[in-house]
């Protein structure tokens, strides 16, 4: 299993029409590294995130869609999203605020 800090384990948030319907219970949706535990996830939403208290990770591996040029087929890159469930009386991430 890789070390991974903190700032490693979040690679960017997910900005989708499903996942801004969950903002409004608190679901936040992420990308994350795809070696990262749904404990590193957490710890690094309550450490990236000020004030933000984490109630429960749910994470998908997602495979890489095959993609083809010409006759050659390959595939796209693996990757991991989370969903991050905050308690009641956590704080909003402000990434998210603007939109």
């Amino acid at each position: 299993m890789a070390d991974l800090k903190y700032y490693d384990v979040i690679l960017k948030p997910v900005i989708t029409e499903k996942s801004m319907s969950g903002m409004a219970d608190k679901k936040y949706t992420f990308l994350v590294h795809p070696d990262a535990t749904k404990t590193q996830v957490k710890e690094a939403v309550e450490k990236m995130f000020e004030g933000t208290r984490v109630a429960k990770v749910n994470t998908m591996n997602l495979d890489g869609r095959k993609k083809r040029r010409g006759m050659v087929v390959g595939r796209t890159a693996k990757t991991k999203k989370a969903i991050v469930q905050l308690t009641a009386d956590s704080k909003e991430i402000e990434i998210f605020a603007g939109l």
